[in-house]
Formats: structure tokens, C-alpha cells, sequence
């Protein structure tokens, strides 16, 4: 068996929605489950691959624990923003994360229509890589539509492949 560092560090693997109102991405990356985590967890580390390049990320606010808030801004060149953000529902580290735009801190329904909810997870291999999913769930079959036509697929495939490049750097 050849070692991981001989490999690409992300790898296309074919992931089937669980049901109609799901998008998913699925990666194997050659990066341990929780450097992964990290990536995602930390503002420092998250900052560095969210956003497809040439957007810029900024975290606001990150508290990583369950009913803890994130409130994230993708910045264009031009200077315009697009927020993201919600509330932690499930943390295991190394493992697993799930948050949803439902809510705001406090369990407070977010403003207007919830968008998604997303199940991220890390699933150590055999072969030192790691299976990455990213499922989002959506609320209505437009919302799905609006995500679709956004780029889920080509804009979660470029963080995936950032994601990738930044945890290789943890070792």
C-alpha cells in the first residue's frame, strides 16, 4: 500500500442524496478526520479555504459548542457580502458537525424562511485519508432549487479541494 503522501489530496467519491431536498458533496482527502475538524472549527483555520477563491472570508463570530452561534461573510473583490451563519445543532469532535440557519443564538428562529441544515462528517479510512461529506438539507424544494442554481456542487467542490490543501498543513 503506497502512503497517503504519494496520493492526490482529494479524491471525487460519488455520494447519493437521501432524499429530494439534499445536495451532496463527498471527498476523500488525504488529512486525519480532525485536522479536518479543525478546519472547520477554528476562525483562524476556517478563513483560509470557506469561501471559493478569489471571495474572502470573515468570521464574525464562532462559538463551537451546541446552540452556539457562527456568523460568517463571504466578501466578493468588489466588496459586496453574502452571510452565512446559524446555530450549532451537534458537534463530535473529529467526527462530525450539523448547523442550521433555522436558528440564532438562544434557540431564536432565525429571521425569514430557514435555508438548510448541514451534516458535515469525517470518516477515518484504512489508508490514513479521510471520507469528507458535506449533506444540506433543505427546507423546501426551492430553497434546494436556489442552492443548485447558486453552484453547490462546483462552489462545495473548490472549499473541499481548499479544505484539503489547508488541513495537509496541519500534518
Amino acid at each position: 500500500m503506497s502512503d497517503v503522501k504519494d496520493r492526490p489530496l482529494v479524491s471525487v467519491v460519488q455520494a447519493t442524496p437521501r432524499n429530494d431536498r439534499e445536495l451532496v458533496i463527498a471527498r476523500l482527502i488525504a488529512a486525519s478526520p480532525q485536522a479536518l475538524y479543525r478546519c472547520w472549527t477554528e476562525p483562524d483555520l476556517l478563513v483560509k479555504w470557506f469561501a471559493p477563491r478569489p471571495l474572502a472570508t470573515e468570521v464574525r463570530e464562532m462559538e463551537v459548542r451546541v446552540g452556539g452561534r457562527q456568523a460568517i461573510v463571504m466578501k466578493t473583490p468588489d466588496g459586496a457580502e453574502h452571510a452565512a451563519g446559524g446555530v450549532y445543532l451537534e458537534l463530535v469532535p473529529g467526527r462530525r458537525l450539523v448547523f442550521s440557519d433555522a436558528f440564532r443564538d438562544g434557540w431564536t428562529p432565525g429571521d425569514g424562511t430557514p435555508f438548510m441544515v448541514a451534516e458535515i462528517s469525517f470518516e477515518p479510512q484504512a489508508d490514513g485519508r479521510t471520507l469528507y461529506t458535506a449533506r444540506v438539507g433543505h427546507w423546501s424544494d426551492e430553497a434546494k432549487a436556489r442552492h443548485e442554481a447558486m453552484g453547490f456542487e462546483t462552489g462545495w467542490g473548490i472549499c473541499a479541494e481548499q479544505l484539503a490543501e489547508v488541513a495537509a498543513g496541519l500534518g
